[in-house]
């Protein structure tokens, strides 16, 4: 009888140690499963964090371009409405080479373009003709700050030569722009800056014989240049409106404080890109400029087309 509650009390024993046994090590499983979970998550947030930060705030250089090519055509057979057939293609490049380390930031930027317009009956004409280049070089005023101490350095030209009934009036680096001067720098993303420099210089050239019987580009008749100093507002700001459209705005303004200071140059480019794919889209660009020395008025640029676009 001793012998046979011995054995019962030992088979309950037993199986509470197995009972006890079997929930511990269901409880590591589950635990080890958690912290495997919570461990991928962990790492997953670390991971997006540094993607953000290195986003945000990425050192050393970062280069992006689009090469752009547009093309229309309009043909016109036996139409009572009247019209002229015509063909158009532009090329663009739009690339950025920008550097950034700590408290320095150092953006560049070249736009190129060059477009011919062929009517039916009628000489080949440009539709666009540009070559820029634009640097801007800041130091932080403050690590928390987006005001930054700033130099700016501008370049402006043209490729081929230009003509005004039938009569040469410019060719490839005449006229040619130069812009410099120090500044203040806000800049609160690089698709949204402001640049003021109230001591800038501005130099214009042009080639001699377009000055030999007149004024050229402001440059004076028998002179190759033409020298100013004032003040420069450029302004850059580049948004979505939605997944595939994006508006892109280039402001620049100068006032000469040795001729008319309230006379104020305006340099206005509005480019629009609405994407179909990856390679495909539809481009529009317009630009004004409003510049009294050169020509009193204002001069408009439009060009819109279906375009193909390649990322590099």
């Amino acid at each position: 009888m001793y012998l046979y509650l011995c054995t019962r009390i030992f088979k309950k024993i037993l199986q509470k140690m197995k009972n006890f046994l079997f929930s511990i090590l269901v409880l590591f499983t589950f635990s080890g499963v958690f912290a495997q979970v919570n461990e991928k998550e962990l790492l997953k947030k670390n991971e997006e964090a540094a993607a953000r930060l290195k986003e945000e705030k990425p050192n050393g250089w970062f280069k992006k371009g689009t090469f752009t090519f547009l093309a229309n055509q309009a043909t016109f057979n036996n139409w009572l409405a009247g019209g002229q057939s015509n063909v158009s293609g532009n090329v663009g490049v739009n690339y950025d080479f920008n550097y950034k380390r700590d408290t320095w930031n150092w953006d560049n930027k070249i736009i190129a373009g060059y477009g011919l317009t062929k009517i039916k009956d009628q000489v080949m004409q440009k539709s666009d003709d540009r070559l820029q280049f634009s640097s801007l070089l800041g130091k932080k005023t403050s690590v928390n700050s987006s005001w930054y101490y700033s130099a700016f350095f501008n370049f402006k030209t043209q490729f081929d030569s230009g003509f005004e009934s039938g009569i040469k009036t410019s060719h490839f680096f005449s006229p040619a722009y130069f812009q410099f001067g120090p500044g203040m720098l806000w800049k609160k993303s690089d698709n949204l800056k402001v640049n003021i420099a109230p001591a800038t210089s501005k130099v214009i050239i042009v080639d001699s014989q377009f000055t030999q019987n007149g004024s050229s580009f402001g440059v004076l008749q028998g002179k190759t240049s033409r020298f100013e100093f004032g003040a420069a507002v450029n302004a850059y700001y580049k948004f979505k409106l939605m997944e595939n459209v994006s508006f892109e705005n280039i402001l620049n303004l100068y006032s000469n404080y040795l001729d008319v200071p309230q006379n104020v140059d305006v340099d206005y480019t509005l480019n629009i890109v609405m994407k179909v794919n990856k390679y495909l889209s539809t481009n529009f660009a317009f630009q004004t400029i409003y510049d009294d020395n050169a020509f009193s008025g204002f001069q408009t640029r439009q060009i819109i087309g279906v375009g193909v676009n390649y990322g590099f």
